[in-house]
């Protein structure tokens, strides 16, 4: 019989809590992954949690991991299938979570390439720019405080395990502007917006920069046109107005990365 039959168990209850509430998730200094393909990232790139919750059903895939993590010590429960769905974040569970500290991973010394996400709002852009900064070599996120949660199961999720890979650090800009000024080799600061600034095919990406991506609807606040250094835009023959801001921000990524692969 699995431990836990009861939606109304106090553990089952602080994941709920974990799952829906930032506030939650920031002051227990705990998030959850959901998923075995995520449970795998996490737990290869040394992330310990707190406790693995799992159902009979998982995979073979998954039972692998979570045998792998009783012999390591790691607090592992069974769920009954019922409390596993009704907790779930997606539409058809796994069978797995996973509850991680949230990680305090410091700011590589040599930082060089740098994504800033400004007043993004949406989940799912989010996390899609989080899995592109991993593809693209970006050493870390920054996020200001108007940024939607990068702990958000449907960031988490988007991001596809980018989480386990970057240095993420949430900091009002005047933080941000110490974080890539007060350097031996200072970042230079590159805001995209529509149509303004110079062409991004003009910008050199192999000098240190931070790229700062603007939300979705009303692009990026006052505090990073007043902290950057320059505008760029990237230019569009078909003469519309915008991109979408997670494709905006792989445009701008992977030229950096084309540039510094020459």
């Amino acid at each position: 019989m699995p431990d836990i039959t009861s939606i109304h168990n106090p553990r089952i209850q602080s994941i709920r809590e974990l799952l829906s509430k930032r506030a939650a998730r920031e002051e227990q200094g705990l998030f959850v992954v959901e998923g075995v393909r995520l449970a795998e990232e996490a737990l290869q790139h040394g992330a310990i949690p707190t406790t693995i919750i799992y159902a009979e059903s998982l995979s073979e895939r998954g039972q692998t991991l979570v045998q792998d993590a009783r012999t390591r010590g790691i607090s592992v429960v069974t769920i009954s299938e019922d409390v596993l769905q009704r907790i779930s974040e997606t539409e058809n569970s796994q069978g797995i979570l996973l509850v991680l500290p949230l990680p305090a991973s410091p700011l590589p010394a040599n930082l060089d390439f740098v994504l800033v996400l400004d007043q993004i709002r949406d989940p799912g852009n989010a996390g899609t720019m989080l899995r592109t900064a991993a593809a693209a070599g970006i050493q870390a996120v920054l996020s200001t405080p108007g940024t939607t949660d990068l702990f958000a199961p449907k960031v988490v999720r988007s991001g596809m395990g980018a989480h386990f890979r970057l240095g993420l650090k949430m900091c009002p800009w005047p933080e941000i502007h110490s974080i890539c000024k007060e350097r031996e080799n200072p970042l230079k600061i590159l805001l995209a917006e529509s149509g303004e600034g110079e062409s991004i095919w003009h910008q050199d990406m192999r000098q240190p920069v931070a790229v700062v991506i603007g939300g979705e609807a009303e692009g990026a606040g006052a505090d990073a046109r007043r902290y950057c250094d320059s505008l760029v835009r990237i230019p569009m023959p078909g003469q519309f107005e915008s991109l979408n801001a997670a494709v905006a921000a792989a445009i701008l990524l992977f030229e950096g990365v084309r540039q510094r692969s020459i």
